[in-house]
């Protein structure tokens, strides 16, 4: 029975799964790609020679008639295929093939160094793999137009002020009443995706068996779980097409591979205690279909379209001209979401917060410290936002204790332990940006906490920022993800209830390959990591970073993160 009890204790794990993250499937017939047609691009970028090879892989894949309308791009799959220059141009012939999940609010673009690091690593080991960095579906409704420019004044000009860019005009962020197809886009759909894509690429389901490894960052540690469990052709007793078959093994990136949002996180609730009959799931999927609820996670501040569009813009001004005094923020127009973005991430205190004085306006940054700012673990709040890029420098700098204070031992929950530093004089100095291998050096400043702790030091800085800025301005498919599903992350976890349940076809799935667990030392499982999972901890490193950091770190050793992917390709154990 759905007691009062159980709904409230539902509503409440659904609420803090959105905030936090970060039977059979429907038959269809393998191989769909080859009903439609499929595109692949080289990728220029700026990145260091490397020997890697990128391009953007697009599969016609549409889907079912009973998502309803939705723009045509929207019938395409996309992923960022990394290869050795010296390896086969073939996929199915390269030694192993790493297909990635991203987790919430990212796109295929965040993986990008991860993948040229662990590509050029096994090079380096003679061995030639790939790696595939999935986009969602829904990231088709991103228009990039203004960040391909390269220019910020040109962004910001397409974006908001109505110019067009090569010929197009921006068609405005796209609105809960348009996103009805979105409403059905979860986990069924989600892993069927990766299903199709991998049956059209690789249709030798031999080589899918013995060379693709399945994994993931963050929540895409989850997704895997259930790609492993599903079964796809409605016969649970033909096992070729079962999940757990495409892949010789798996990989997690600050996550696990299971079918719990409680694993991931560590804290949200587990409610196999109250399991949902059903009633929980019709009315959450009711909500989605009828718009009552959002299609696509949002909020005013962060996490939405329009935010996570000003950090690729952010971007293209870290890449053009890092050290540059940056003019964005006086450049883009006054409104509300933008004003109260720059106030949470920008104030130094509530008060400072509520007045609105002083502002990120009143002070003089560089490209690469506007960047920094915007993303550093020693500055953003939200913890599953977060890297390690350095810090700032060139002026005094002050505690930021808002909106959590320096010091606390409180539990985080969404904001980590980091202290929080900002500038102090407005109107001042040009605030600079230290990248993480100068941390330490004999000329940085060492700046301290109010009660002497140092805000930073070598060996919790990963990130390399301009490569940072690079992965997010450069990339086709983006580092963010403007139109994140609320289906799939709701669907999770209403995992008690039979709709979902049903898809956990092959539970033994998950057991059946050797797993690779890394987890960042400062990440969403700092301090929880599962012994039992033998993982590998990347000291220092926080959520991102697994994704971002650089190849070689400020103790002169490889990344571990890329070195470790590196090893399990060359053999699964």
């Amino acid at each position: 029975m759905d007691t009062p009890r159980s709904r409230r204790s539902t509503w409440r794990s659904v609420a803090l799964a959105v905030l936090l993250t970060a039977g059979a499937l429907t038959a269809v017939a393998p191989g769909a790609r080859a009903q439609g047609t499929r595109t692949e691009t080289p990728v220029t970028t700026t990145a260091p020679a490397d020997g890697v090879v990128e391009s953007v892989v697009r599969v016609k894949v549409p889907l079912p008639a009973a998502f309803g309308a939705r723009p045509a791009a929207c019938d395409w799959l996309s992923y960022l295929r990394y290869r050795s220059s010296a390896g086969p141009a073939a996929s199915a012939d390269a030694d192993r093939i790493l297909v990635a999940q991203p987790g919430i609010l990212e796109g295929a673009g965040a993986f990008d160094s991860v993948a040229r690091n662990t590509v050029a690593r096994a090079a380096e080991q003679g061995s030639h793999i790939e790696f595939w960095a999935l986009d969602r579906r829904s990231n088709c409704l991103e228009d990039r137009t203004g960040i391909a420019s390269g220019d910020q004044h040109t962004a910001v000009d397409y974006y908001y002020r109505g110019k067009q860019v090569a010929g197009r005009t921006f068609d405005g962020y796209v609105g809960n009443g348009r996103l009805g197809w979105m409403a059905k886009l979860g986990i069924e759909q989600t892993v069927r995706d990766q299903y199709d894509l991998l049956t059209g690429e690789l249709p030798d389901r031999s080589v899918r068996k013995d060379k693709v490894l399945c994994g993931g960052h963050s929540l895409g540690g989850v997704i895997t779980g259930y790609f492993a469990t599903a079964d796809f052709d409605g016969n649970p007793a033909t096992t070729a097409d079962a999940g757990h078959n495409q892949c010789a093994g798996y990989f997690a990136l600050d996550t696990t591979v299971s079918t719990s949002l409680a694993d991931l996180s560590g804290s949200i609730p587990d409610d196999t205690n109250l399991p949902d009959v059903g009633l929980g799931y019709g009315a959450v999927q009711a909500g989605l279909d009828s718009g009552l609820f959002p299609r696509s996670l949002s909020a005013p501040v962060l996490l939405n379209p329009e935010t996570m569009t000003l950090l690729a813009i952010a971007g293209t001004g870290a890449v053009a001209d890092p050290g540059g005094e940056a003019d964005l923020l006086s450049y883009l127009p006054a409104n509300v979401n933008i004003e109260a973005t720059n106030r949470f991430l920008f104030s130094k205190d509530t008060a400072t917060f509520l007045s609105g004085t002083p502002g990120v306006k009143d002070f003089r940054l560089t490209n690469a410290a506007v960047l920094g700012s915007l993303m550093d673990d020693n500055s953003v709040p939200l913890a599953f936002l977060q890297s390690s890029v350095g810090f700032f420098d060139g002026g005094p700098i002050a505690d930021k204790n808002f909106p959590a204070a320096n010091g606390s031992d409180a539990q985080p929950g969404l904001f980590d332990t980091e202290y929080k530093a900002i500038p102090d004089r407005p109107h001042g100095p040009l605030y600079t940006w230290r990248d993480y291998d100068r941390v330490g050096d004999p000329d940085d400043p060492g700046y301290r906490s109010a009660d002497g702790t140092p805000f930073t030091a070598a060996g919790k800085e990963v990130t390399d920022i301009r490569e940072l800025a690079r992965s997010l301005a450069e990339q086709p498919l983006d580092f963010t993800e403007q139109y994140f599903p609320t289906k799939l992350v709701t669907d999770i976890e209403l995992a008690t209830s039979p709709q979902v349940k049903r898809l956990v076809v092959h539970p033994d799935g998950i057991s059946a390959h050797p797993t690779l667990t890394v987890l960042a030392g400062d990440g969403l499982l700092a301090g929880r990591a599962p012994a039992d999972l033998h993982p590998v901890i990347a000291d220092g490193y926080q959520h991102l970073d697994v994704l971002t950091a650089a190849p070689v770190q400020n103790n002169g050793l490889p990344e571990p993160v890329s070195t470790n992917l590196a090893r399990f390709a060359r053999s699964p154990e």
